[in-house]
Protein backbone atom coordinates (compact mmCIF):
# COMPACT_ATOMS: atom_id res chain seq x y z
CA UNK A 1 0.00 0.00 0.00
CA UNK A 2 1.26 3.69 -0.97
CA UNK A 3 2.80 5.90 1.72
CA UNK A 4 0.47 8.75 2.22
CA UNK A 5 2.44 11.80 2.44
CA UNK A 6 -0.45 14.54 2.82
CA UNK A 7 -3.69 14.38 4.59
CA UNK A 8 -6.55 16.96 3.96
CA UNK A 9 -9.89 16.15 6.76
CA UNK A 10 -13.31 18.51 6.82
CA UNK A 11 -11.24 21.81 5.70
CA UNK A 12 -13.51 24.32 6.03
CA UNK A 13 -12.26 28.03 5.47
CA UNK A 14 -14.00 31.49 5.05
CA UNK A 15 -13.59 34.83 3.94
CA UNK A 16 -14.36 37.97 6.27
CA UNK A 17 -15.87 40.57 3.78
CA UNK A 18 -17.89 43.69 3.91
CA UNK A 19 -21.44 41.77 2.56
CA UNK A 20 -20.51 38.53 4.97
CA UNK A 21 -18.68 35.59 5.02
CA UNK A 22 -17.85 34.13 1.70
CA UNK A 23 -17.50 30.08 2.22
CA UNK A 24 -14.83 29.59 -0.16
CA UNK A 25 -13.77 25.50 0.90
CA UNK A 26 -16.52 23.72 2.37
CA UNK A 27 -15.65 19.98 4.09
CA UNK A 28 -12.96 19.16 1.70
CA UNK A 29 -10.91 16.02 1.98
CA UNK A 30 -8.45 13.88 0.16
CA UNK A 31 -5.42 12.74 0.49
CA UNK A 32 -1.77 12.33 -1.65
CA UNK A 33 0.71 9.36 -1.61
CA UNK A 34 4.08 8.98 -2.74
CA UNK A 35 4.91 9.73 -5.87
CA UNK A 36 1.64 9.97 -7.62
CA UNK A 37 0.36 13.55 -8.97
CA UNK A 38 -3.30 14.46 -7.86
CA UNK A 39 -5.21 16.53 -10.15
CA UNK A 40 -7.46 19.31 -8.81
CA UNK A 41 -9.74 20.21 -11.38
CA UNK A 42 -12.97 23.20 -11.35
CA UNK A 43 -13.53 26.12 -12.42
CA UNK A 44 -12.52 29.51 -11.32
CA UNK A 45 -13.73 29.84 -7.94
CA UNK A 46 -14.15 26.83 -6.82
CA UNK A 47 -11.83 26.78 -3.78
CA UNK A 48 -8.83 25.00 -5.28
CA UNK A 49 -6.08 27.70 -5.22
CA UNK A 50 -7.31 28.54 -1.65
CA UNK A 51 -6.61 24.67 -0.47
CA UNK A 52 -3.51 25.17 -1.83
CA UNK A 53 -2.41 27.96 -0.22
CA UNK A 54 -3.92 26.76 3.41
CA UNK A 55 -1.43 24.12 2.50
CA UNK A 56 1.48 26.36 2.11
CA UNK A 57 0.03 28.41 4.99
CA UNK A 58 -0.58 31.96 2.54
CA UNK A 59 -3.86 32.40 3.17
CA UNK A 60 -4.95 36.33 3.41
CA UNK A 61 -5.34 38.19 6.39
CA UNK A 62 -8.72 38.11 6.17
CA UNK A 63 -9.07 33.95 5.73
CA UNK A 64 -10.66 32.39 8.82
CA UNK A 65 -10.10 28.75 8.97
CA UNK A 66 -13.04 27.07 10.46
CA UNK A 67 -12.54 23.74 10.96
CA UNK A 68 -10.73 20.75 9.44
CA UNK A 69 -6.89 19.38 9.64
CA UNK A 70 -3.80 19.02 6.87
CA UNK A 71 -1.74 16.33 8.02
CA UNK A 72 1.55 16.59 6.82
CA UNK A 73 4.80 14.57 9.27
CA UNK A 74 2.55 13.66 11.62
CA UNK A 75 1.73 17.65 12.07
CA UNK A 76 -1.76 19.49 11.48
CA UNK A 77 -0.39 22.18 9.43
CA UNK A 78 -3.26 24.28 10.19
CA UNK A 79 -1.95 24.51 14.10
CA UNK A 80 1.94 24.55 13.68
CA UNK A 81 3.11 28.13 14.45
CA UNK A 82 4.53 30.73 11.38
CA UNK A 83 8.27 29.92 12.60
CA UNK A 84 7.67 26.20 12.86
CA UNK A 85 5.90 26.75 8.74
CA UNK A 86 9.77 28.44 7.98
CA UNK A 87 10.58 24.83 8.61
CA UNK A 88 8.11 23.55 5.82
CA UNK A 89 7.75 26.22 3.56
CA UNK A 90 9.32 25.88 0.44
CA UNK A 91 12.22 22.63 2.18
CA UNK A 92 9.90 20.42 2.64
CA UNK A 93 6.48 21.22 0.45
CA UNK A 94 7.44 23.72 -2.49
CA UNK A 95 4.92 25.86 -4.88
CA UNK A 96 4.56 26.59 -8.41
CA UNK A 97 2.18 29.92 -8.98
CA UNK A 98 0.04 30.72 -11.81
CA UNK A 99 2.17 33.98 -13.99
CA UNK A 100 5.65 33.75 -13.38
CA UNK A 101 6.30 37.33 -14.20
CA UNK A 102 4.66 38.08 -11.27
CA UNK A 103 6.38 35.71 -9.23
CA UNK A 104 9.42 36.90 -10.05
CA UNK A 105 11.27 40.43 -9.10
CA UNK A 106 11.93 42.62 -12.34
CA UNK A 107 15.45 44.13 -10.77
CA UNK A 108 16.38 41.55 -9.26
CA UNK A 109 18.98 38.99 -11.58
CA UNK A 110 17.64 35.44 -11.61
CA UNK A 111 20.32 33.86 -10.42
CA UNK A 112 20.18 35.71 -7.04
CA UNK A 113 16.72 35.06 -7.17
CA UNK A 114 17.21 31.49 -7.69
CA UNK A 115 19.97 31.05 -4.71
CA UNK A 116 18.48 33.24 -2.70
CA UNK A 117 16.53 30.65 0.08
CA UNK A 118 20.28 28.74 -0.11
CA UNK A 119 21.98 31.38 1.08
CA UNK A 120 19.30 32.67 3.79
CA UNK A 121 20.12 29.38 5.04
CA UNK A 122 23.94 28.81 4.16
CA UNK A 123 24.75 28.16 7.63
CA UNK A 124 25.36 24.78 8.42
CA UNK A 125 26.21 24.75 11.82
CA UNK A 126 22.96 26.88 12.39
CA UNK A 127 20.82 24.36 10.87
CA UNK A 128 22.08 21.12 12.85
CA UNK A 129 21.56 23.35 16.13
CA UNK A 130 18.38 23.81 14.86
CA UNK A 131 17.45 20.29 14.24
CA UNK A 132 18.76 19.15 17.47
CA UNK A 133 16.35 21.68 18.97
CA UNK A 134 13.23 21.40 16.98
CA UNK A 135 10.86 18.58 18.59
CA UNK A 136 11.02 20.58 21.78
CA UNK A 137 10.73 24.19 20.02
CA UNK A 138 8.05 22.76 17.38
CA UNK A 139 6.46 21.80 21.23
CA UNK A 140 6.69 25.26 22.05
CA UNK A 141 5.85 27.22 19.31
CA UNK A 142 2.76 25.10 18.48
CA UNK A 143 1.43 24.95 21.48
CA UNK A 144 0.95 28.87 21.77
CA UNK A 145 -0.62 28.57 18.00
CA UNK A 146 -2.95 26.09 18.70
CA UNK A 147 -3.96 28.76 21.88
CA UNK A 148 -3.99 31.68 19.97
CA UNK A 149 -5.91 29.26 17.09
CA UNK A 150 -8.42 28.45 19.50
CA UNK A 151 -8.94 31.97 21.05
CA UNK A 152 -9.06 33.18 17.36
CA UNK A 153 -12.12 30.71 16.40
CA UNK A 154 -14.00 31.13 20.01
CA UNK A 155 -13.76 35.08 19.37
CA UNK A 156 -15.10 34.16 15.02
CA UNK A 157 -18.18 32.32 16.42
CA UNK A 158 -18.75 34.50 18.81
CA UNK A 159 -19.26 37.80 16.56
CA UNK A 160 -20.92 35.62 13.81
CA UNK A 161 -23.47 34.95 16.27
CA UNK A 162 -23.80 38.19 17.36
CA UNK A 163 -23.92 39.55 14.15
CA UNK A 164 -26.52 37.11 13.01
CA UNK A 165 -28.73 38.25 16.08
CA UNK A 166 -28.22 41.60 15.08
CA UNK A 167 -28.88 41.51 11.93
CA UNK A 168 -32.31 39.85 12.91
CA UNK A 169 -33.13 42.39 15.17
CA UNK A 170 -32.50 45.27 12.54
CA UNK A 171 -34.35 43.09 9.72
CA UNK A 172 -37.18 42.57 12.11
CA UNK A 173 -37.84 45.02 14.42
CA UNK A 174 -41.28 45.84 13.35
CA UNK A 175 -42.55 42.19 13.52
CA UNK A 176 -40.83 40.69 16.42
CA UNK A 177 -42.70 40.59 20.31
CA UNK A 178 -40.89 42.13 23.21
CA UNK A 179 -40.70 39.05 24.34
CA UNK A 180 -38.53 37.75 20.63
CA UNK A 181 -36.57 40.48 21.14
CA UNK A 182 -35.49 40.16 24.86
CA UNK A 183 -34.62 36.38 23.91
CA UNK A 184 -32.20 37.79 20.95
CA UNK A 185 -31.00 40.16 23.14
CA UNK A 186 -29.85 37.15 26.20
CA UNK A 187 -28.80 34.89 23.33
CA UNK A 188 -26.47 38.14 22.52
CA UNK A 189 -25.41 38.48 25.97
CA UNK A 190 -25.27 34.23 26.56
CA UNK A 191 -22.63 34.32 23.56
CA UNK A 192 -20.38 36.43 25.21
CA UNK A 193 -20.33 35.30 28.83
CA UNK A 194 -19.50 31.62 26.97
CA UNK A 195 -16.90 33.55 24.94
CA UNK A 196 -15.10 35.34 28.40
CA UNK A 197 -15.12 31.65 29.91
CA UNK A 198 -13.55 29.89 26.59
CA UNK A 199 -10.52 33.00 26.65
CA UNK A 200 -9.91 32.77 30.45
CA UNK A 201 -9.64 29.33 30.15
CA UNK A 202 -7.48 29.85 27.54
CA UNK A 203 -5.29 31.75 29.11
CA UNK A 204 -5.10 29.75 32.38
CA UNK A 205 -4.24 26.47 30.04
CA UNK A 206 -1.44 28.60 28.32
CA UNK A 207 -0.15 29.79 31.90
CA UNK A 208 -0.47 26.32 33.02
CA UNK A 209 1.70 24.09 30.66
CA UNK A 210 3.93 27.09 28.72
CA UNK A 211 6.86 26.98 31.65
CA UNK A 212 7.02 23.58 31.38
CA UNK A 213 7.69 23.44 27.61
CA UNK A 214 9.36 26.84 27.71
CA UNK A 215 12.44 24.85 30.76
CA UNK A 216 12.30 22.03 28.19
CA UNK A 217 13.56 23.83 25.37
CA UNK A 218 15.71 26.11 27.36
CA UNK A 219 17.33 22.69 28.78
CA UNK A 220 17.54 20.77 24.95
CA UNK A 221 19.11 24.77 23.92
CA UNK A 222 21.81 24.24 25.85
CA UNK A 223 22.82 20.79 25.49
CA UNK A 224 22.56 21.34 21.25
CA UNK A 225 24.63 24.19 21.69
CA UNK A 226 27.48 21.98 23.66
CA UNK A 227 27.30 19.29 21.02
CA UNK A 228 27.05 21.97 18.25
CA UNK A 229 30.78 23.28 19.87
CA UNK A 230 32.33 20.08 20.05
CA UNK A 231 31.01 19.09 16.53
CA UNK A 232 33.13 22.44 15.34
CA UNK A 233 35.82 21.42 17.35
CA UNK A 234 36.16 17.64 16.07
CA UNK A 235 35.76 19.17 12.15
CA UNK A 236 38.74 21.57 13.02
CA UNK A 237 41.07 19.48 15.16
CA UNK A 238 40.77 16.96 11.85
CA UNK A 239 41.29 19.90 9.26
CA UNK A 240 44.47 21.22 11.47
CA UNK A 241 45.77 17.95 12.06
CA UNK A 242 45.32 17.47 8.01
CA UNK A 243 47.11 20.66 7.07
CA UNK A 244 49.87 20.60 9.34
CA UNK A 245 50.27 16.98 8.26
CA UNK A 246 50.87 18.42 4.74
CA UNK A 247 52.67 21.29 5.62
CA UNK A 248 55.30 19.20 7.35
CA UNK A 249 55.65 16.93 4.04
CA UNK A 250 56.23 20.27 2.10
CA UNK A 251 59.12 21.30 3.77
CA UNK A 252 61.78 19.03 2.45
CA UNK A 253 59.52 18.56 -0.81
CA UNK A 254 60.18 18.34 -3.79
CA UNK A 255 59.75 21.26 -6.40
CA UNK A 256 57.19 18.46 -8.38
CA UNK A 257 55.37 17.86 -5.52
CA UNK A 258 55.00 20.92 -4.16
CA UNK A 259 51.95 22.08 -6.69
CA UNK A 260 50.12 18.96 -5.33
CA UNK A 261 50.46 19.06 -1.76
CA UNK A 262 49.21 23.29 -2.48
CA UNK A 263 46.32 21.63 -4.30
CA UNK A 264 45.91 19.18 -1.41
CA UNK A 265 46.08 22.06 1.25
CA UNK A 266 43.31 23.99 -1.08
CA UNK A 267 41.10 21.14 -1.23
CA UNK A 268 40.73 20.05 2.77
CA UNK A 269 40.43 23.99 3.21
CA UNK A 270 37.65 23.75 0.91
CA UNK A 271 35.92 20.59 2.34
CA UNK A 272 36.45 21.72 5.94
CA UNK A 273 34.69 25.36 4.61
CA UNK A 274 32.09 23.36 2.81
CA UNK A 275 31.07 21.38 6.17
CA UNK A 276 30.54 25.21 7.98
CA UNK A 277 28.11 27.05 5.16
CA UNK A 278 27.04 27.18 1.92
CA UNK A 279 29.27 29.32 0.20
CA UNK A 280 28.21 31.74 -2.96
CA UNK A 281 30.25 29.38 -5.37
CA UNK A 282 29.05 26.46 -4.41
CA UNK A 283 25.11 28.32 -4.43
CA UNK A 284 25.22 29.27 -7.69
CA UNK A 285 27.30 25.95 -8.79
CA UNK A 286 23.96 23.87 -7.42
CA UNK A 287 21.50 26.93 -9.30
CA UNK A 288 23.24 26.59 -12.57
CA UNK A 289 22.36 22.25 -12.05
CA UNK A 290 19.12 23.02 -11.37
CA UNK A 291 18.82 25.77 -14.62
CA UNK A 292 20.20 23.09 -16.94
CA UNK A 293 17.95 20.43 -14.99
CA UNK A 294 15.16 22.10 -15.97
CA UNK A 295 15.56 23.00 -19.93
CA UNK A 296 17.35 26.59 -19.49
CA UNK A 297 20.12 26.77 -22.16
CA UNK A 298 23.68 28.71 -21.55
CA UNK A 299 22.85 28.68 -18.10
CA UNK A 300 26.63 30.24 -16.90
CA UNK A 301 25.40 33.29 -19.10
CA UNK A 302 21.74 33.18 -18.65
CA UNK A 303 22.01 33.27 -14.70
CA UNK A 304 23.56 36.85 -15.01
CA UNK A 305 19.69 38.17 -17.19
CA UNK A 306 16.82 39.78 -15.75
CA UNK A 307 13.55 38.17 -15.72
CA UNK A 308 12.09 40.20 -18.42
CA UNK A 309 15.21 39.12 -20.99
CA UNK A 310 13.66 35.57 -21.01
CA UNK A 311 10.43 34.00 -22.42
CA UNK A 312 7.30 33.12 -20.37
CA UNK A 313 7.98 29.71 -20.82
CA UNK A 314 11.57 30.43 -19.88
CA UNK A 315 10.34 32.35 -16.97
CA UNK A 316 7.94 29.52 -16.21
CA UNK A 317 11.21 27.30 -15.83
CA UNK A 318 13.19 29.84 -13.50
CA UNK A 319 10.35 29.70 -10.87
CA UNK A 320 9.90 25.80 -11.31
CA UNK A 321 13.93 25.88 -10.34
CA UNK A 322 13.39 28.19 -7.56
CA UNK A 323 10.68 25.60 -6.19
CA UNK A 324 13.18 23.05 -6.55
CA UNK A 325 16.28 24.27 -4.99
CA UNK A 326 15.63 22.68 -1.88
CA UNK A 327 13.99 19.40 -3.11
CA UNK A 328 11.30 19.41 -1.53
CA UNK A 329 8.85 15.91 -0.99
CA UNK A 330 5.71 17.53 -2.57
CA UNK A 331 5.41 19.89 -4.89
CA UNK A 332 2.05 22.36 -5.48
CA UNK A 333 1.68 23.27 -8.91
CA UNK A 334 -1.22 25.92 -9.17
CA UNK A 335 -1.80 26.13 -12.84
CA UNK A 336 1.36 26.72 -13.82
CA UNK A 337 0.66 26.62 -17.90
CA UNK A 338 -2.47 29.09 -18.03
CA UNK A 339 -0.07 31.96 -18.86
CA UNK A 340 1.66 30.39 -21.68
CA UNK A 341 0.84 28.98 -25.39
CA UNK A 342 -0.01 25.56 -26.12
CA UNK A 343 3.17 24.79 -27.34
CA UNK A 344 5.24 25.99 -23.96
CA UNK A 345 2.72 24.48 -21.92
CA UNK A 346 3.20 20.80 -23.44
CA UNK A 347 7.01 21.53 -22.57
CA UNK A 348 6.61 22.45 -18.96
CA UNK A 349 4.05 19.49 -18.16
CA UNK A 350 6.21 17.13 -20.02
CA UNK A 351 9.57 18.86 -17.89
CA UNK A 352 6.70 18.64 -14.51
CA UNK A 353 7.00 14.81 -15.17
CA UNK A 354 10.13 13.90 -15.94
CA UNK A 355 11.19 16.12 -12.49
CA UNK A 356 8.88 14.18 -10.23
CA UNK A 357 10.44 11.13 -11.82
CA UNK A 358 13.42 12.15 -11.66
CA UNK A 359 12.99 13.28 -7.89
CA UNK A 360 10.43 10.85 -6.69
CA UNK A 361 8.04 14.21 -5.90
CA UNK A 362 4.67 13.93 -4.61
CA UNK A 363 2.59 16.41 -7.12
CA UNK A 364 -1.03 18.56 -6.43
CA UNK A 365 -1.80 20.01 -9.76
CA UNK A 366 -5.02 22.56 -9.88
CA UNK A 367 -6.13 23.19 -13.13
CA UNK A 368 -9.28 23.96 -14.87
CA UNK A 369 -8.01 22.42 -18.09
CA UNK A 370 -9.14 18.76 -18.23
CA UNK A 371 -6.69 18.18 -20.91
CA UNK A 372 -4.18 19.06 -18.62
CA UNK A 373 -5.89 16.27 -16.30
CA UNK A 374 -5.38 13.63 -18.86
CA UNK A 375 -1.81 13.92 -19.29
CA UNK A 376 -0.43 14.99 -15.69
CA UNK A 377 -3.15 12.70 -12.97
CA UNK A 378 -2.89 9.78 -11.47
CA UNK A 379 -5.96 10.82 -9.53
CA UNK A 380 -8.53 13.74 -9.87
CA UNK A 381 -10.93 15.41 -7.59
CA UNK A 382 -13.68 17.39 -9.20
CA UNK A 383 -14.29 20.96 -7.39
CA UNK A 384 -17.38 23.27 -7.20
CA UNK A 385 -18.67 25.81 -4.94
CA UNK A 386 -16.14 25.13 -2.54
CA UNK A 387 -16.40 21.44 -2.36
CA UNK A 388 -15.44 18.20 -4.22
CA UNK A 389 -17.79 16.44 -6.04
CA UNK A 390 -16.31 13.55 -7.73
CA UNK A 391 -12.91 11.90 -6.63
CA UNK A 392 -11.28 8.75 -8.59
CA UNK A 393 -8.29 7.56 -10.51
CA UNK A 394 -7.73 9.52 -13.95
CA UNK A 395 -9.60 6.18 -15.89
CA UNK A 396 -12.66 6.69 -13.61
CA UNK A 397 -12.85 10.47 -13.91
CA UNK A 398 -12.42 10.04 -18.09
CA UNK A 399 -14.38 6.79 -18.41
CA UNK A 400 -16.99 6.69 -16.25
CA UNK A 401 -17.32 9.90 -14.99
CA UNK A 402 -20.80 10.55 -12.58
CA UNK A 403 -21.45 13.66 -11.37
CA UNK A 404 -23.74 16.08 -13.67
CA UNK A 405 -20.93 18.69 -13.21
CA UNK A 406 -18.15 16.30 -14.10
CA UNK A 407 -20.17 15.40 -17.62
CA UNK A 408 -20.69 19.45 -18.24
CA UNK A 409 -16.96 20.42 -17.69
CA UNK A 410 -15.82 16.94 -20.53
CA UNK A 411 -18.80 18.18 -22.69
CA UNK A 412 -17.64 21.64 -22.96
CA UNK A 413 -13.69 20.78 -23.82
CA UNK A 414 -12.79 20.35 -27.55
CA UNK A 415 -12.34 17.12 -29.44
CA UNK A 416 -10.75 16.58 -33.04
CA UNK A 417 -13.67 14.25 -33.51
CA UNK A 418 -16.04 15.29 -32.17
CA UNK A 419 -19.17 16.25 -34.87
CA UNK A 420 -21.41 17.45 -32.04
CA UNK A 421 -21.60 21.09 -30.85
CA UNK A 422 -19.75 21.48 -27.61
CA UNK A 423 -22.18 22.24 -24.63
CA UNK A 424 -21.60 25.34 -22.69
CA UNK A 425 -22.36 25.18 -19.01
CA UNK A 426 -25.33 27.28 -18.36
CA UNK A 427 -25.69 29.80 -15.53
CA UNK A 428 -22.83 30.99 -13.05
CA UNK A 429 -21.38 29.68 -9.48
CA UNK A 430 -23.45 30.57 -6.50
CA UNK A 431 -23.05 33.10 -4.45
CA UNK A 432 -20.37 31.32 -1.22
CA UNK A 433 -21.90 34.28 0.53
CA UNK A 434 -25.29 32.18 0.78
CA UNK A 435 -24.96 28.72 -0.33
CA UNK A 436 -27.40 26.84 -2.00
CA UNK A 437 -29.28 24.74 0.51
CA UNK A 438 -29.04 21.03 -1.62
CA UNK A 439 -26.11 20.55 -4.23
CA UNK A 440 -24.50 23.68 -5.15
CA UNK A 441 -24.49 22.77 -9.09
CA UNK A 442 -28.74 21.88 -9.05
CA UNK A 443 -29.32 25.16 -10.33
CA UNK A 444 -26.97 25.03 -13.77
CA UNK A 445 -28.19 21.34 -14.09
CA UNK A 446 -30.82 19.87 -16.52
CA UNK A 447 -30.47 16.60 -14.57
CA UNK A 448 -31.51 18.30 -11.14
CA UNK A 449 -34.27 16.70 -8.97
CA UNK A 450 -36.43 18.29 -6.86
CA UNK A 451 -34.14 16.94 -3.61
CA UNK A 452 -30.64 18.68 -4.93
CA UNK A 453 -32.47 22.26 -4.05
CA UNK A 454 -33.16 21.04 -0.43
CA UNK A 455 -30.71 18.22 0.96
CA UNK A 456 -26.89 18.54 -0.09
CA UNK A 457 -26.02 14.42 -1.67
CA UNK A 458 -23.58 12.53 0.53
CA UNK A 459 -20.52 10.69 -1.50
CA UNK A 460 -21.91 7.86 -3.33
CA UNK A 461 -19.33 4.81 -3.45
CA UNK A 462 -18.67 3.72 -7.40
CA UNK A 463 -15.82 1.69 -6.71
CA UNK A 464 -12.90 1.46 -3.80
CA UNK A 465 -11.26 4.73 -5.32
CA UNK A 466 -14.51 6.46 -7.26
CA UNK A 467 -16.62 8.52 -5.15
CA UNK A 468 -18.93 11.46 -6.85
CA UNK A 469 -21.59 13.68 -4.34
CA UNK A 470 -25.24 12.92 -6.35
CA UNK A 471 -28.38 12.36 -5.57
CA UNK A 472 -28.45 10.53 -9.13
CA UNK A 473 -26.41 7.51 -7.57
CA UNK A 474 -29.20 6.71 -5.19
CA UNK A 475 -31.17 3.71 -5.49
CA UNK A 476 -34.25 5.17 -5.45
CA UNK A 477 -32.90 7.49 -8.44
CA UNK A 478 -34.23 7.68 -12.01
CA UNK A 479 -32.03 6.16 -14.64
CA UNK A 480 -30.14 8.92 -16.24
CA UNK A 481 -27.55 8.85 -19.08
CA UNK A 482 -24.71 11.08 -19.20
CA UNK A 483 -24.49 13.42 -22.34
CA UNK A 484 -24.34 11.76 -25.71
CA UNK A 485 -21.03 13.69 -26.42
CA UNK A 486 -19.57 12.24 -23.53
CA UNK A 487 -21.01 8.75 -24.02
CA UNK A 488 -19.68 9.16 -27.88
CA UNK A 489 -16.10 10.37 -26.94
CA UNK A 490 -15.70 8.13 -24.65
CA UNK A 491 -16.06 5.00 -27.23
CA UNK A 492 -14.28 6.83 -29.69
CA UNK A 493 -11.07 6.41 -27.30
CA UNK A 494 -11.28 2.95 -25.44
CA UNK A 495 -11.79 1.89 -29.13
CA UNK A 496 -9.08 3.58 -30.19
CA UNK A 497 -10.22 4.48 -33.46
CA UNK A 498 -11.18 7.92 -35.09
CA UNK A 499 -14.48 8.47 -36.95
Amino acid sequence: MAKKVLEVKDLRISFKTDNGLVRAVRNVSFDLEEGETLCVVGESGSGKSVTSKAIMGILANNAIVEDGSIIYEGENLLEVSEEEFHRIRGKKIGMIFQDPLSSLNPIVKIGKQITEATLVNSCKIKKLFQDKIVVQLVAYRNFVSQNNIAQIKALAKHEEKVSKAKKRLKAEKDTLSLEEVSVIKQSINDSKIKYQATRIKLKAELKEKLPALKSALAKRKKEAKAEVKVYKQTLKAEYLAKASALKASRVNAKDSEVERIDQELALIKKEYNDSLYVSKAEAKRRAIEIMTEVGIPMPERRYKQYPFEFSGGMRQRIVIAIALTADPDILICDEPTTALDVTIQAQILDLINKLKRERKLSCIFITHDLGVVANMADRVAVMYAGKIVEYGSVNDIFYNPKHPYTWALLSSIPDIDSKERLEAIPGTPPDMIYPPAGDAFALRSKYAMEIDFTHEPPFFKVNDNHYAATWLLHPDAPKVEMPKIVAERIERTKGGSRK
